[in-house]
Order: C-alpha cells, then structure tokens, then sequence
C-alpha cells in the first residue's frame, strides 16, 4: 500500500482521500506490475478474505449471550458442511428436514417480525455485528408494538431460505441478517435481507437489502433505526422489493437488490 511518505508527497485533496478510504488507490507500480510490498499485501488480504469464507462460526462462543436472551437457537440448511455449501448453492436455500420441524416448534407463525441470523459468506461478519445488532431490532420491535418471533441462526446459509421460512412461519416481515462475501478490505460486513410475507417463487427483485452493516461502514444503530424505518414502510405499503424505496432524512438514500 502507499506508504507515509508517499502520502506526504502528494497533494492534499488525494491525501484527504486516502485517509478516507480502505481502497487501493495510488499504489505505484514496476512497470506493468505493482511494487513487491503492494503484491505482498494483496495476496495476504486476499488469503484473509478466503479464510473467512471457509471459517465456521461457533455457536456458543460467537452469538450463546443471545441463546440466553432472546432464545436464538441453531438449525441448518440441506448443505452438510462448508465445501457443500460453496459447491451447490441450492441447498443453503433449503432448510434440511431436522431444521423444518425445529423451527414449527420453537418459532410462532403469524408474527409482525422474524428476525433469522444466517452465516452467509462470512461467520465472522455475524460474529462480530450481530451480537449488538440484534438486541437493537428486538428493543425497536417491542417499542414499536410489534410483536416479536423467536429467532433462529441457520447454518450454511444463502437468502434463498427467506422463502421457505416465510411458507412455513408467515411473518408479516422477514429480516434476514447474514455475512457478507468478504472483500480485500473487510470480512466483518453484515447485510440485511428483508421482505414483506416472502413466499416461494419471490426472487431478489422481491427483497430489499440494507449492506455494509460494519464499522467502516453502517453503525449498529444507525443500521438498526434504518432496518425498522424500512420494515415499517413495508408494512404499510404492503409489499417488498423494486417498489419500494428506502427514505433516509439528509441523504440520497438507495436500497440495493444483489443476486446470491
């Protein structure tokens, strides 16, 4: 990356924007080629955001404070284990059999909000935001008066299972809190997935997303206010998705669609 003395040579408003920014920009070159300490540092960040990937989140280390609390509780996909979960991605939309039942036992249908933790492309995105996230949508719910599901944490995970959680529980809002694909900056970014009563044959045209939930990026609680204010306007607008628009006071506001 630029080094300290580098940033000292160069004019202000570019030293400005890298201090701004985690992005590779100004790195020199060899040539056609990056210097050996920029490589160096592109090939360590990238094994980083591989390793995230791979990584498995611990349960009772990483979100068992929240077990106690709110009673998450763990299920899984159809995906058995990580290398499956990469390999065929239909499966992490399927919840597996075991996991159907658990969540008709231990989760009421018909409520306001279901909040369900999946580990996505990075446990350690859900390790670190979640912990603090999820305390703040379940207080903003109960404020609100909206009645509150218990949540699930679902292992090898893709949206897709927004679907079937949405046939089998029925909430009037679904909100889908799960890893985001590591980049070369950060393996710490949370997304959140939402829709109005998902169904099967919704797509991600259907689904609203609020991303980059980490702390470079969105705060906890702003993320919180903006999750709520979002599920609220679905709620009255009864739908989800392309048409509806997020509305953020002071800024130009925009909710993504993203294909997983």
């Amino acid at each position: 990356m630029t080094s300290e003395r580098d940033i000292a040579e160069i004019p202000d408003a570019f030293r400005r924007a890298l201090e701004r920014t985690p992005a590779r920009l100004m790195v020199g070159r060899a040539g056609p080629a990056y210097l050996t300490r920029d490589w160096l540092k592109l090939r360590a960040d990238h094994a980083v955001a591989r390793d995230a990937v791979m990584e498995e989140l611990d349960f009772a280390r990483d979100l068992g404070a929240l077990a106690a609390t709110l009673g998450l509780y763990e299920v899984a996909t159809e995906a058995r284990d990580r290398v499956r979960y990469i390999a065929r991605p239909g499966e992490g939309r399927r919840l597996s059999a075991t996991a159907r039942g658990v969540v008709m036992e231990r989760t009421r249908a018909g409520a306001d909000l279901l909040v369900a933790v999946g580990d996505g492309l990075s446990s350690r995105a859900v390790a670190t935001q979640v912990p603090r996230l999820l305390p703040e949508l379940a207080a903003s719910a109960s404020a609100d008066g909206w009645s509150w599901a218990t949540p699930m944490f679902i292992r090898q995970c893709r949206v897709g299972v927004m679907n079937e959680l949405g046939e089998i529980l029925g909430p009037r809002v679904l909100i889908l809190l799960i890893g985001e694909r590591p980049g070369l900056a950060t393996a710490e970014s949370l997304s959140a997935y939402m829709a109005f009563r998902p169904k099967t044959g919704q797509t991600d045209a259907d689904r609203n997303l609020i991303s980059n939930i980490h702390a470079r990026g969105i705060p906890i609680a702003e993320a919180a206010n903006r999750i709520m204010n979002l599920a609220k306007r679905m709620a009255a607008l009864g739908q989800s998705g392309v048409a509806v628009k997020e509305t953020v006071p002071g800024r130009l506001a925009h909710v993504e669609s993203r294909q997983r």
